[in-house]
């Protein structure tokens, strides 16, 4: 378990030892439970995993002391809970939601069969968010998975504005100015989007008078450039993301006379989300993907097999061109600087992001937003530093990658998710078992131990968790459920262990964060028929 020594530094500065040994003794106590209870121990030893995903995407490893007390750790011996299977299973879905396209005439038109959703926090409160609405005034429908950073602020906030930016981009001048004029009269506005929610997911009352005036004002400028073209979807989306971003900043900058609001704008403004979107319409799929959130296809071959067509691409350290494109952007003398340790500035994971205006604004303004702003800001934790090597602002985008994908009759689900899944199942693992699920598949496959060589006990073991797996998926009517079972308890076999799903989900808060991040995952099903029927058509004439 080796932390870079420059992270270190600072907690023992601020006299943290005892505090640094408690959680170091718990997490070693809870790696030794774990292997000696169900035979598994971290793969990843990496900063990154041994501390809270959240809190080291700011590097900073004193925050992650900052809420622990140590008189109310008085032994090394963590506490750790023995799930029953409804309790397991309720921790499981007690975020899921699920969502059918409606017929017409007994009949399916849309390319969409569906949706569902689900999300398993791990901070508290979570910080990722998920969003799915129709489009009333054009075609399609919009889906997201938002992962929050630094706090949930900009991730919620985000997730109530996003969609209508992207909504008033796609519409055409006639339908804006019946919109304007609507509003500028008092009268019926048209509805832009018909929203599938969990009852959860929450809209703030508070500041939406301040959201529907900036949006207003975003449609007002579309009506100005006086275009009759049909708005492009790429070029929609890429305006959306980057004006809701850039009025986020300014949003801040401005304040609000309402104290609640103006401290709502900064927590907005200095947290940060990264954003995948799904825009689908009839066989039209574009991503819109800014951070490490991902989007991949389900894809069945005529012999029934899957196989994951990753359509977005990561915006970090692992991506060479995300790398130079960083780069670039800055003079030679920062080329050492601008990334270090995989992390722009040393600080930040994702490469592309909502909000986080300390790696947008100038020192200068930072400075004199937060001395005119409210006493409790100064109380969070990333307000009080300024990243190093800070010349050449700004160094943060939320500019999206697009990508457009025309659905093919063997695409049969899209899978949204944050990257707290892709770091605990490959994608191709991801595919398979969600395609398994779908088609009921896994329960008639034979046994496969992969190579490992197993005893008459440890095969006995399988059979019976094959056994077991029919109920499983019995209990799963909801996909991603089912997925964010086998992200959590599957074994090296691919089977579920009970055992270590309950000691995983039996975690106390601090230490469910050393092992994963919130996970939220959609799962959209197509309509293979209508997809089907559209090439049909086209062959005809």
């Amino acid at each position: 378990m080796l932390v870079p020594i420059q992270l270190v530094f600072p907690v023992l500065r601020n006299g943290e030892l005892s505090r640094v040994y408690v959680t170091a003794c718990r997490h070693h106590s809870f790696q030794n439970y774990l292997s000696t209870q169900i035979s598994w121990q971290p793969a990843d030893r990496s900063v990154r995993k041994i501390f809270p995903r959240s809190l080291l995407k700011w590097g900073k490893l004193e925050y992650l002391f900052g809420h622990f007390h140590l008189r109310n750790y008085r032994t090394t011996v963590a506490q750790f809970y023995n799930l029953t299977p409804p309790q397991v299973n309720s921790i499981l879905k007690a975020n899921e939601f699920s969502f059918k396209v409606p017929e017409f005439d007994g009949k399916n038109v849309s390319s969409i069969l569906g949706f569902d959703s689900n999300q398993l926090p791990s901070n508290s409160p979570v910080e990722d968010r998920r969003c799915a609405a129709t489009s009333l005034q054009t075609r399609g429908m919009l889906l997201s998975v938002i992962d929050g950073h630094a706090g949930c602020a900009c991730a919620q906030a985000v997730s109530e504005r996003l969609f209508y930016y992207i909504a008033v981009a796609l519409l055409n001048q006639e339908t804006l100015l019946e919109i304007e004029n609507a509003v500028e009269n008092g009268g019926v506005v048209l509805p832009l989007l018909q929203w599938h929610k969990h009852p959860v997911d929450y809209f703030s009352k508070e500041a939406s008078k301040m959201y529907f005036d900036s949006l207003r004002t975003y449609w007002q400028e579309l009506i100005d450039l006086h275009t009759e073209e049909t708005p492009d979807t790429i070029e929609a989306l890429t305006n959306s993301f980057k004006r809701l971003d850039n009025d986020i900043s300014l949003e801040a900058q401005v304040g609000n006379s309402n104290s609640f609001l103006n401290y709502w704008q900064l927590r907005v403004a200095f947290s940060g989300a990264t954003v995948c979107v799904a825009h689908i319409d009839g066989v039209d799929l574009h991503i819109a993907n800014t951070g490490d959130s991902r989007a991949v296809l389900g894809v069945q071959a005529e012999d029934g097999t899957w196989s994951a067509l990753t359509l977005s691409n990561d915006h970090n350290a692992q991506n060479e061109s995300e790398v130079e494109r960083v780069k670039s952007e800055h003079p030679k003398s920062e080329a050492k600087s601008v990334i270090k340790q995989d992390r722009l500035l040393s600080l930040l994971m994702p490469f592309r992001a909502f909000g986080d205006v300390k790696f947008k604004w100038s020192i200068d303004l930072q400075k004199r937003v937060l001395e005119s702003g409210p006493e409790m800001l100064n109380e969070n934790e990333c307000t009080k530093f300024f990243p190093p090597n800070y010349h050449t602002p700004p160094y943060l985008t939320a500019q999206p990658e697009v990508t457009y994908h025309k659905l093919r009759p063997q695409d049969k689900f899209l899978v949204l998710a944050t990257d707290g899944l892709w770091e605990m199942l490959h994608r191709e693992e991801i595919v398979r078992i969600i395609g398994e699920h779908l088609t009921g598949v896994h329960l008639q496959q034979p046994i496969s131990v992969g190579g490992y060589k197993v005893t008459l006990g440890q095969m006995h073991g399988l059979l019976m968790e094959r056994r077991d797996r029919i109920s499983s998926a019995f209990e799963d009517q909801n996909s991603a459920t089912h997925l964010l079972r086998h992200a959590v308890g599957q074994n090296e076999f691919g089977a579920i262990d009970h055992e270590r799903l309950s000691k995983m989900l039996g975690l106390p808060e601090e230490l469910a964060r050393m092992y994963r991040d919130d996970i939220t995952v959609t799962v959209v099903q197509f309509n293979s028929h209508v997809i089907n029927t559209h090439y049909k058509h086209i062959a005809e004439s």
